[in-house]
């Protein structure tokens, strides 16, 4: 239908054109469409300002006005209407099928303001055309309804569109607008280049190093004519700018006007910068943006919070006063307090519970009191009323020590761990006692209903008991081996730690135990359990080989902690389940292997990178694949090649093709078999065990760089020839982490 009108003549030009016109089909971009369903797409270049350049620049402008016309309805009066969201939507997906473009929030405010234009140019243009006479006057006749761009209008539509310019409201503003654009002072001379190509083009003409031009030098190369000639009152308001810029700051040049403005005598517009054009704005040319009046929602916002530091202030204050006391009833108490020896507790070192009266009645941890004659605390006589206790396990994380210690400057209960505090005594509980609370000086809750804070037990033990744990390991040759307590400042892997508590305190310390974890159907395609056994536990804290049930898990962890509730994440970044695709099932059931990994790439609508953690058997290694422009990189931590996994990479390479052919995407033959490899140079183990855990930190480094494609030599920020022992390390605290906080183990 379009390649009949294209070569058509303009049906509505007047009869007594005195110059023949020069007509033109209407412009739908052919070659993108046909570029597009052979998968063929188009690289565009950015400028140090964020704007369109390089040779497809004007190809992506031009695409863009066929997308608004197709797209958007000609009645459409305010591009920031709502109800044009989903057309939006589709332009930009449109644009991302045939143009690679990052799909980040700049890039797409960017193309939707440049689609806006075109939807403003576009409404102009058809009123210049069929609503206005030679003199620019609106005609008094009905105008016909403009079979030319049948394609892009209705009927309904059109006539509503005549209506709406034909609004004597609307007429006034055309007017005043015409008058003012008439007889501009200084006209501007470059036609459809734009700024930011005119920029491009003198950088290139010059071989400058710079990456941009002052808004006053473009301003004045814009109003160059054809013969070379500049104005002379162009050439003043160049010469006031040069002038101006060397007595007004960048800063003072950004937080009040521009030198071009200042020279010009104009004023300056929010959102944009004069003389740089489309897409570049004060953020982007200053590097930080202008400074504005903030809103009531801010200032309500900064309110709240110096509102909260007040309070903590508050709260600071009164724990010093407590502290000051504490000092003075110090000095004041005779050499008897300090011999400090109670009937009450054993004589000695006893296991003890730990409880606060405030603001709840409620048992916050558990350590070891120590009621010896004469025992101090930093050399510190203890103040009346206290012994000095050490804490190995905290219940409540955010409860506050009853006395802070001034040493360490420690305030909350959980930064205490491993070290001394004193305890009053009246909130001490030997383990075999049963604590009561008090009738009438308390109002407190009773333990059955305490809150769930309070209930909730996150264990965390400290050097005493990491050295009782490393001195049982080394009982057993066949752990890692550790010959002394980790040195001061070093790696302490306390969630391993209290984990491994938590395991042997639980029914998880028994054979044939295990727990199960919920899987959504976002993860993987499809809602399934995932079992969690004792063994796989005892895995993480002897650091051997991984199983898929800790793999899996791990991928959980990434879904709830970085992907769910980004969208951008969500929808960039998959996963393929390794229970459903790995070396036996392709080789028993090679068919719903096929079949599930189609399924999961006919899910996405955009460009989507699947992460498939592999197992080989008795290897693990990670597959990251781009199903729409069928890419598979390769993150093998043990330097092999793809081709000694022949029956993965068949199943790959069959699963994209099968998918390019349910989505009905054209291949030339000669690439119909040109699935893209690479082998990305990531880092390597040195020893047998640590795949599964290089393959769930290059997971994590993938989804944290926040990109589709993968760097041959891996990612600048976290290469490296091997990781390093903390930085495996690193990975399992945050499984054992995510294990304690979910409640997995309890």
């Amino acid at each position: 239908m379009a390649s009949d009108q294209e070569n058509s003549q303009d049906a509505n030009a007047p009869d007594d054109t005195s110059e023949k016109e020069i007509t033109r089909g209407i412009t739908i971009m052919k070659s993108i469409i046909r570029d597009r369903d052979k998968a063929v797409t188009y690289n565009v270049n950015w400028n140090a300002d964020n704007q369109l350049i390089g040779s497809n620049a004007a190809k992506l402008a031009s695409y863009i006005g066929t997308l608004v016309r197709m797209h958007i309805p000609i009645t459409a009066t305010r591009w920031s209407n709502k109800e044009l969201g989903s057309a939006k939507d589709k332009i930009w997906t449109e644009i991302l099928r045939s143009f690679n473009i990052e799909d980040t929030t700049i890039r797409k405010k960017y193309i939707l303001q440049l689609a806006g234009k075109r939807h403003r140019g576009w409404r102009t243009f058809l009123t210049n055309k069929y609503l206005k006479d030679k003199e620019k006057n609106f005609v008094e006749y009905d105008p016909e309804y403009p079979v030319k761009y049948a394609i892009f209008i209705t009927e309904e539509e059109w006539v509503a569109f005549v209506a709406q310019r034909r609004d004597e409201n609307f007429k006034k503003v055309s007017a005043t607008n015409r008058e003012r654009a008439s007889n501009p002072t200084y006209a501007y001379k470059k036609g459809r280049l734009g700024y930011a190509r005119l920029e491009e083009k003198i950088l290139d003409e010059t071989k400058s190093d710079a990456t941009s031009l002052p808004p006053h030098v473009l301003w004045k190369e814009a109003r160059v004519g054809k013969d070379g000639t500049v104005r002379d009152d162009v050439q003043h308001i160049y010469d006031e700018c040069e002038t101006l810029s060397q007595s007004i700051s960048t800063a003072e040049d950004q937080e009040n006007r521009s030198v071009l403005s200042r020279a010009l005598n104009v004023p300056e517009y929010p959102g944009r910068v004069r003389g740089k054009g489309h897409g570049c704005t004060p953020t982007s040319l200053y590097k930080n943006p202008r400074r504005r009046n903030p809103s009531n929602q801010e200032v309500m916002e900064t309110l709240q919070a110096l509102q909260a530091q007040v309070l903590q202030l508050q709260k600071d204050n009164e724990r010093y006063r407590c502290m000051e006391k504490c000092s003075s009833q110090l000095k004041e108490t005779s050499e008897k307090a300090s011999i400090n020896c109670q009937n009450k507790f054993p004589e000695g070192i006893s296991s003890c519970q730990l409880y606060l009266s405030s603001p709840t009645y409620r048992l916050v941890g558990k350590g070891k009191v120590h009621n010896t004659s004469g025992d101090l605390l930093h050399h510190r006589p203890l103040p009346d009323g206290h012994l000095k206790v050490s804490v190995d396990v905290v219940l409540d994380k955010d409860a506050l020590l009853p006395i802070p210690d001034i040493v360490s400057e420690t305030t909350f209960l959980r930064d205490a761990i491993g070290s001394f505090v004193a305890w009053p005594l009246d909130l001490i509980f030997i383990d075999d006692e049963t604590p009561t609370k008090p009738a009438s000086k308390y109002k407190g809750i009773l333990r059955h209903n305490e809150s769930v804070a309070s209930q909730k037990e996150v264990f965390a033990q400290g050097s005493q008991q990491l050295s009782q744990k490393i001195g049982s390991r080394q009982k057993n040759k066949r752990d890692l081996p550790v010959t002394s307590l980790p040195k001061k400042g070093a790696f302490v892997p306390r969630y391993q730690i209290s984990l491994e508590t938590l395991v042997d305190s639980s029914d998880m310390a028994t054979a044939g135990a295990i727990r199960l974890l919920d899987m959504e159907e976002d993860i993987f395609g499809y809602s399934c359990t995932e079992t969690i056994g004792k063994e796989d536990l005892e895995h993480i804290f002897r650091h051997q080989e991984l199983g898929v049930g800790v793999i899996h898990t791990y991928i959980r962890f990434l879904y709830d902690n970085f992907m769910r509730g980004n969208d951008q994440l969500s929808n960039r970044f998959r996963f393929v389940s390794s229970s459903l695709v790995n070396k036996a099932l392709i080789c028993r059931e090679p068919d719903s292997c096929r079949e599930y990994l189609v399924k999961r790439f006919m899910a996405s609508s955009t460009n989507n990178l699947y992460l498939w953690p592999y197992n080989s058997g008795c290897h693990w290694l990670l597959l990251a694949i781009d199903p729409l422009k069928e890419v598979v990189y390769f993150l093998n931590s043990i330097d092999g090649e793809w081709t000694n996994y022949p029956d993965m990479k068949q199943l790959v390479d069959t699963s994209i093709k099968v998918f390019r052919s349910q989505r009905q995407a054209r291949v030339p033959r000669t690439k119909s078999s040109n699935i893209t490899w690479i082998k990305v140079q990531c880092p390597l183990q040195r020893n047998g065990i640590d795949c599964g855990y290089f393959v769930m930190r290059f997971m994590r480094e993938i989804i944290n760089m926040n990109q589709i494609e993968i760097p041959i030599t891996y990612f600048d920020e976290y290469k490296c020839a091997h990781y390093t022992r903390l930085q495996l390390e690193q990975i399992k605290e945050e499984l054992c982490q995510y294990f304690i906080e979910k409640r997995l183990i309890i």
